[in-house]
Parts: structure tokens; sequence; C-alpha cells
């Protein structure tokens, strides 16, 4: 059986919520608040704790009831290891879909499940993701949002009602189990940063179905800051604000860019973080750095500072 020729997700689905938290315990409440009591009403609500936090444990179980399952973790597992880790508890409980939030992001309103459903079983889709909003500014995006050709970074400047082929895959999105089975879980090694770039890589390359519905909303704080735009704005690059997350981005990124699907774009990368270091910041010290992380993440060397 083909990607194409599985069951899409359906309105009779099982459905697990999957949240990864990491000593936030108040952003985890405003996200689990919205998620236990959505329209369309998840079965399990699966959180796995990288904190270790018996003041997490206490939350899930208040909020969830019955529903809540709670993983914690003395190793901090990252968000592509606490997803694996959820997601595998989900498809052991028997969960046919499982929908991706994290600690600091929260769903829009008590009908976005509902509306992913519907917009699924409409386009019959195996993987749909809500749009990623500002949660401090609902009219602009988290992250630029490529249509056509064009970057965009405010809500109204989308056009239509659905994107396909385009995912934000761990803030709301909702993967049918049996995609699972085709695509995997997220790569541990990558622990932060690129796991899901790479997922998406896995699911463009599946030939499943699946896309962005701009008729409902994922709350999330502000990413774009970090996608620098060059050649007037027609292209971008990404520059973390901190040394930490730029290591993970960037040799993650040299891993990712040497996988089928990806390596095409190679002479780009380099185009664009060449323009980005040497041309428009002036900064060789910056694109020497640069390369080495990525020839790191291109010989697999997943050492962690």
């Amino acid at each position: 059986m083909s990607g194409t020729e599985l069951p899409p997700l359906s309105r009779s689905d099982r459905v697990a919520a999957v949240i990864v938290t990491h000593r936030r315990v108040e952003l985890l409440r405003a996200s689990l608040e919205q998620v236990v009591n959505q329209t369309h009403p998840v079965d399990w609500v699966v959180v796995v704790d990288n904190g270790c936090e018996e003041s997490v444990e206490k939350l899930v179980k208040e909020l969830a009831g019955e529903r809540a399952v709670y993983l914690s973790s003395r190793t901090n597992l990252g968000g592509a290891g606490g997803f694996a880790y959820g997601f595998l508890t989900a498809l052991a409980l028997g969960a046919d879909a499982i929908w991706c939030a994290d600690d600091d992001g929260r769903p829009a309103d008590g009908h976005v499940l509902e509306t992913l459903i519907d917009v699924a079983v409409t386009h019959r889709l195996h993987e749909v993701s809500p749009v990623v909003c500002n949660i401090n500014d609902p009219g602009q995006l988290a992250f630029p949002l490529r249509q056509g050709l064009v970057w965009r970074r405010r809500l109204d400047e989308l056009e239509g009602d659905f994107i396909p082929g385009i995912a934000s895959l761990f803030n709301g999105a909702l993967i049918s189990a049996r995609a699972m089975e085709i695509i995997g879980v997220p790569d541990y090694r990558l622990f932060i940063r690129g796991d899901e770039v790479e997922y998406h890589r896995r699911l463009v390359r599946s030939g499943l179905n699946f896309g962005t519905a701009l008729t409902t909303a994922y709350l999330h704080p502000d990413g774009s800051d970090e996608f620098k735009p060059i050649l007037g704005g027609r292209m971008h690059t990404q520059y973390p604000d901190n040394d930490s997350k730029r290591f993970f981005t960037y040799r993650n990124r040299g891993y990712i860019m040497s996988q089928p699907g990806m390596r095409k774009l190679l002479p780009q990368e380099y185009a664009r973080f060449g323009w980005f270091f040497l041309v428009q910041q002036r900064d060789p010290k910056g694109f020497v750095e640069w390369l080495r992380l990525h020839r790191q993440g291109r010989r697999e060397r997943f050492t962690r500072p």
C-alpha cells in the first residue's frame, strides 16, 4: 500500500494529545486548559515531563482527570526525544491520531481540533496543521510561512483557506497513526532545533497528503526574529539569539541538508548563509563557525556542548 492509499484522518479517530514540557508549569497550564476543553474531545492527554516535577504531574491529573497520561523523564530528552517518547506511548495506547502541542504555545480556541479534523476529511489528509500565530499579536505569524514563492509574515497576507504540502509539525499538528508507520517518530539525536524540519522532510518524501488549514490557529511565542531577510526579503537565513541555539540549529541543519530530498538545496544553503555572514553581517568568524557546525552535522557527530 502506497502512502496516498492509506486511510486519511477521520472524525471517528481516537485522538491522543501529546505535549512536551520542561520546567514551565504555568505555561503548561495555559496549554492544557485549551487542549482538555476542545469541542472534539481528545481521548488521552499525554504529557512528557523533561523536568520530572511533581507540580507538573499534579497539574496534568488535575486538568485531564482520567484521560491523563503523565510521563516523567529524569533525562532531558529535548523536544525531539520528548515527542518520540510521547508518540510511541500514544500509539501503544491505541490512538488513531496524535495531536501535538508544546508547553509555551496553545490552541487558539476550543474549536481547533474539530476544525482540523473537518479540513482533513475534506481534503483527505494524513496530516493537517493550523496556522501558527504570534501569541501576543495573533494577526502576525509566529514564523514566516511560504505560500507559493512568497514568504508571508502576517495572517492577512495569506490567501485561501488551505495550503497543501506545508506544515508546522509540532505546533498543533494532527497526524494519523498510520502515517507514523511510514514517517516514524522524531530523531532523538537532534535534541532541539531542526527536528521538525527533518520530520517534515520525511513527510514530504512519504507521498502522504498533508497541509496547513488557514481557518484555525495555534498560538506560539514569536520566532520570526530568528529569520533574517536577505536580498530584499526574497530569501531568509536563520540566526538564533544565543550560542546554544545556534549550535543545535546549525549542526542539525548540516545533518538535515545531507539527507535525501534536501541535498539539492545545499548550494542555496551555502549561498544564503555566505551572503548573510560575509556580505550582510560582515562576520567572517561567524561564517567559519557556521561551516564548522554544518560539517559536524553532515558527519553525524551528535555530541553536545
